[in-house]
């Protein structure tokens, strides 16, 4: 039974692998899920842009995390959207974790959900909606860099 200690080994290493790749396709399909969610409708997406302050106050935390609402500063004329906080807490979650995205903007609920005769945008929603289709997309290059 010479082979049974590399056979063990080889399993235990594919198992590794697996696990690694799960948690590849996670990160990935939520980073695409909040980029879904922020393309703006000049670019295709549901997500209304005049000053980018409702893009710009994107925020996530792992578990459930309560972000407080914030009302868009007087005399900033535009403001600039950085992914590299949603982007960080994303690459450090874990599979299974659940990952919480807010818009901070105190009006992006009224957006999302229309108010004052207005119909919702449902940026988040029909971005969340997408979820089934990236994981499959995003397993499926995956796979391709796999070699398999």
């Amino acid at each position: 039974m010479a082979g049974q200690g590399s056979f063990s080994a080889q399993v235990s290493e594919w198992v590794r692998q697996t696990k690694e790749r799960q948690s590849e396709v996670f990160r990935a399909a939520a980073q695409r899920v909040v980029e879904v969610a922020q393309t703006p409708v000049g670019a295709g997406g549901n997500m209304p842009v005049d000053t980018n302050f409702l893009r710009a106050s994107v925020q996530a935390g792992i578990g459930q995390v309560n972000f407080t609402a914030r009302e868009k500063p007087a005399g900033v004329g535009r403001f600039s959207y950085d992914a590299g906080q949603v982007s960080l807490v994303i690459a450090n979650s874990d599979i299974g974790d659940t990952i919480t995205v807010m818009w901070t903007a105190n009006y992006a609920r009224h957006v999302e959900y229309g108010a004052r005769g207005r119909p919702g945008r449902r940026f988040v929603g029909l971005a969340a909606q997408q979820w089934p289709q990236i994981v499959e997309q995003v397993a499926r290059e995956a796979q391709a860099r796999a070699g398999g």
